[in-house]
């Protein structure tokens, strides 16, 4: 028979080298770097437009209010096309010379046509008044976008248009506008870190022959938003969000003129329900407004809006129905 080794007698096996430094295996450092969340300092998120880092706040503190009866129906041709047509029955304000709030009654109708494609937007509106006006963004790469705003009437010097160029990398954001009046202006604004984004413009208005600068900043988690903007100007705006829930937002803002010595500030809610989505504020200029959607039925949603305003004497009510969706 030939020699045979037992378990038992097989000697142990030789105990694994230690780790330089005392550092701990491999395995156990990737576990902790997971657990600790390291940043990715590389690869960090692109930031959302300059113009638009404000959107929250503007959501939940200035709805579309309204004064009078509005009627939006939006008709679907097919998967990109539609056309729309909207109602409007209610009253203008016009410039007077008193503290009270002078209003003139005024309607109109108004047909739109939309195309929707991921690549290229067009929206087109015409008023009964003359009013003409046309929106477009097409994405010309996969990180530049091309932004056109035009509108053109009959009163003149009120024509206008607006050319802006959106270009972004991976982890920050550049843009350049052009308008017709006059206008120049260039923005820049680059995430730091996973939740800060840093940024600033520049701007020319040629008929005033002012130009300025503009400085902003915005961190956002999971559950706030806080953004800080200052102009030279003189303007300084400071806003907050806080996400209480999926369902509940609270918002609130400062804005303060170094020239006029003015400031105002406001706090307002969003409130998104199973079938409805109530926004209102409150400034410190007495005004308080309101603004509900309740959805009736599939793409039918019926509208409240109301906005007063004790010091100026101003009290805005307003329903309307939407149907159809874009």
């Amino acid at each position: 028979m030939g020699a045979s080794v037992s378990h038992a007698d097989a000697p142990p096996p030789p105990p694994p080298p230690p780790h330089p430094l005392g550092a701990p295996p491999p395995a156990a450092t990737e576990d902790a770097m997971k657990g600790k969340g390291e940043v990715d300092w590389l690869n960090l998120p692109c930031p959302i437009p300059y113009d638009e880092i404000q959107r929250e706040v503007m959501m939940s503190l200035k709805p579309d209010l309204f004064e009078g009866l509005r009627f939006d129906f939006t008709k679907p041709l097919n998967q990109k096309f539609s056309l729309s047509h909207s109602v409007f029955m209610g009253s203008m304000e016009v410039p007077s010379q008193s503290t009270d709030t002078v209003k003139v009654p005024s309607s109109h109708y108004e047909f739109g046509a939309n195309f929707l494609d991921p690549k290229c937007m067009l929206v087109g509106r015409i008023l009964t008044d003359g009013r003409l006006s046309a929106r477009v963004k097409c994405d010309l790469t996969d990180n530049l976008t091309m932004k056109i705003n035009a509108q053109l009437t009959n009163e003149p010097h009120y024509s206008q248009g607006m050319f802006n160029f959106d270009y972004k990398g991976k982890d920050f954001r550049s843009q350049l506008q052009l308008g017709n009046n006059a206008f120049y202006g260039a923005n820049y604004i680059q995430s730091v870190s996973p939740h800060l984004s840093l940024g600033g413009e520049i701007f020319w208005l040629g008929h005033q022959r002012k130009s300025g600068v503009g400085f902003a900043a915005r961190y956002n988690t999971d559950k706030m938003i806080a953004i800080g903007q200052f102009a030279s100007t003189g303007i300084v705006s400071l806003s907050y969000v806080q996400k209480v829930s999926e369902k509940v937002s609270l918002a609130s803002d400062f804005m303060y003129n170094h020239m006029s010595r003015d400031s105002t500030a406001s706090v307002g809610y969003d409130y998104l329900l199973r079938q409805c989505r109530l926004r209102g504020r409150i400034d410190t200029n007495g005004c308080v407004a309101a603004y509900l959607e309740e959805r009736l039925n599939m793409g039918v949603n019926f509208v409240l809006s109301a906005e007063i305003d004790h010091w100026k004497k101003d009290y805005k009510f307003g329903f309307g129905m939407t149907v159809g969706e874009l």
